[in-house]
């Protein structure tokens, strides 16, 4: 079999995407990267070679996985084969392998766990849909420069690698749990070093457990590797048998976080201590200490009496200093313990203050993917994890091909039920960190796009975003509503990780 390319650099296939590096090559396919001409975005093209023997099984995989939907696997965007050229295009993804995580050692346990269970919930997904992978290796999960996971070649891979089975959900699962291994150890569970990972070390003729390996493995954590991919130290204990059995037993570890994201249980008392601070800060500076004289080198003298002037001198000094301490610390913990104490009118909060001091978090009744403008409805199965308090979970739109939404429609967003109508003070919402995202804070008592009054916007938003009403407003229904929204590895999405509505407390 020929491994030559039939294409070269500078190719366009299609009319619009055109060959420009050779990436790899092996047994007849190339993998390209090539540039989209019509969305001026980079792709990831795999072409092959006129006596390669499985091209028909490969467009045919990759037709069906470009309808997966899951944002953690790989987008297919075209495949198609005739008589003179066949190829398969997808996304390029840009990031770290766990390959690459792994070059310095072992990850922490509660990361690697993290990763693989975004991993597991993909392929659950995927298995949904009769789509497996069946060749799960550490370059196949990445961690992209978007700050998600994504799991590469479902499907494509082992239709180009002739790869079958008749039992893939076992077979998944028994990756997913090689991957769990090598993130907690550093090593890969196979006979042979994997990706540059060296091989599992053996005891009595199988493979020691990650606790054996590596010092600081939790055993719950030792137990799902064992169960997922060590038949031999199960003793007892059921397999893991499919993709979603994995993704169960890891729902409750905490995701890979994008960025560090910390919420008080109530705003009232982070802001409060906030506050606390300024006034001690204020109340250190204006309060009457005895004033410090200078300090001088004291003349060398040959009698006793100046070296019994020079103690007296120091003693002195010292007992100012331990006053104007005492002083001080009094002011503090006056300070500390009447929190609520009148202050002065130099030391009054302003508005803001005053209104951040009060503020009370409201946790919504519900969440939906809000898509009044399309098909009226936006990932509405993943709205709650964006209110679920925990910051590594997510809704995410879905996926357009421009900034603009594809101009296929002005706007999408997340809307959140409060219940009732009640005053907003602010919004915050944690969203990627790639910037380029325009959102507007929409508020209304009807969940009509109409009826929902624009009071806040934020262009080029990323990371934690505060959206502040500059007048008092009033609804029951909050929109997060995104008119442009960011890149991610050449494809176009809109993210929240999790919404706080603060409203006005009592005074």
């Amino acid at each position: 079999m020929s491994s030559t390319s039939a294409v070269e650099p500078g190719t366009r296939l299609a009319e619009r995407f055109r060959l420009e590096d050779r990436v790899s090559e092996s047994d007849g396919a190339t993998l390209w990267k090539a540039i989209d001409e019509i969305l001026a975005r980079p792709v990831a093209v795999h072409t092959f070679a006129p006596d390669f023997p499985r091209v028909h099984e490969v467009v045919t995989a990759a037709r069906a996985a470009s309808r997966l939907t899951d944002p953690r696997l790989t987008q297919v965007f075209d495949a198609a084969e005739d008589d003179k050229s066949a190829y398969v295009v997808s996304e390029w993804v840009t990031g770290e392998t766990l390959t690459d995580l792994l070059a310095n050692g072992p990850l922490e346990p509660e990361r690697a766990a993290g990763l693989v269970a975004e991993a597991a919930e993909a392929l659950a997904h995927a298995h949904a849909a009769n789509l497996y992978h069946l060749c799960l290796r550490p370059s196949h999960l990445m961690w992209t420069n978007g700050n998600t996971v994504k799991v590469l070649g479902v499907a494509v891979d082992a239709a180009m690698w002739g790869l079958t089975t008749d039992q893939p959900a076992l077979d998944d699962a028994e990756g997913l749990g090689r991957l769990l291994y090598a993130g907690l150890t550093g090593h890969w569970p196979g006979d042979e070093e994997e990706g540059g990972l060296p091989a599992a070390p053996m005891s009595d003729g199988h493979f020691c457990t990650p606790r054996q390996v590596t010092a600081g493995v939790p055993g719950y954590l030792d137990t799902i590797t064992v169960r997922a991919c060590l038949p031999e130290s199960r003793r007892g204990q059921g397999a893991l048998a499919s993709p979603s059995e994995v993704a169960d037993s890891l729902a409750d570890v905490a995701r890979p976080m994008p960025i560090p994201i910390s919420y008080p249980s109530t705003p009232a008392v982070a802001s409060a201590s906030h506050t606390e601070g300024l006034d001690i800060a204020h109340r250190q500076k204006t309060s009457p200490s005895p004033p410090l004289p200078p300090l001088q080198m004291p003349h060398r003298q040959s009698n006793s009496g100046g070296s019994t002037l020079n103690r007296v001198l120091m003693t002195l000094v010292v007992l100012l200093v331990i006053a104007a301490v005492g002083v001080g610390a009094w002011t503090i913990g006056r300070s500390l313990g009447s929190p609520t104490t009148p202050q002065t009118a130099s030391a009054a909060p302003t508005s803001t203050e005053s209104a951040t001091v009060n503020a009370q978090v409201v946790k919504p009744k519900n969440a939906k993917g809000f898509d009044p403008l399309g098909d009226g409805d936006e990932k509405s199965d993943i709205a709650k994890l964006a209110i679920d308090g925990k910051p590594g979970t997510l809704w995410k739109t879905e996926t357009y091909t421009s900034a603009d939404l594809g101009r296929l429609k002005d706007g999408v967003g997340l809307l959140l039920d409060l219940g009732k109508s009640m005053q907003i003070s602010d919004v915050v919402a944690t969203l990627s960190d790639a910037p380029g995202a325009t959102v507007e804070l929409k508020v209304g008592d009807s969940p009509e796009l109409d009826s929902l009054k624009t009071v806040a916007t934020e262009k080029n938003a990323a990371g934690k975003t505060t959206l502040a009403p500059d007048e008092a407003t009033n609804g029951q229904y909050v929109l997060i509503w995104f008119t442009r929204v960011p890149t991610d590895a050449g494809t176009f999405h809109g993210t929240i990780y999790e919404v706080v509505v603060h409203s006005p407390g009592s005074a």
